[in-house]
């Protein structure tokens, strides 16, 4: 199993009605293999965390690579791009 984190830290001017469209679409995403998915706003519990969480579990490589390659899923990317401060990545063998 692979498991996908990405951590992103917004712009302080950020849209947050557009942040949620945007996560909302994240979740309708329908890529084979996709095991669970979770992608939401940090709760605020500690001061100076990121924005943005996204753990994704892939049963294997080839569906992590699909879903990194999916039409919808790079046309969110791009509309997030412009808010997004800073982000990390990672992939790991579960």
């Amino acid at each position: 199993m692979i498991r996908n984190v990405v951590m992103m830290k917004l712009k302080p001017d950020y849209d947050p009605s557009l942040l949620n469209t945007l996560l909302a679409r994240l979740h309708t995403l329908n890529c084979p293999g996709t095991l669970s998915y979770t992608a939401a706003v940090d709760a605020g519990l500690r001061s100076g965390n990121w924005t943005v969480a996204i753990v994704a579990d892939f049963i294997d490589v080839d569906s992590y690579r699909g879903y990194d390659e999916n039409t919808e899923h790079n046309q969110i990317r791009a509309e997030l791009a412009p808010l997004i401060e800073e982000i990390a990545r990672v992939q790991f063998v579960l």
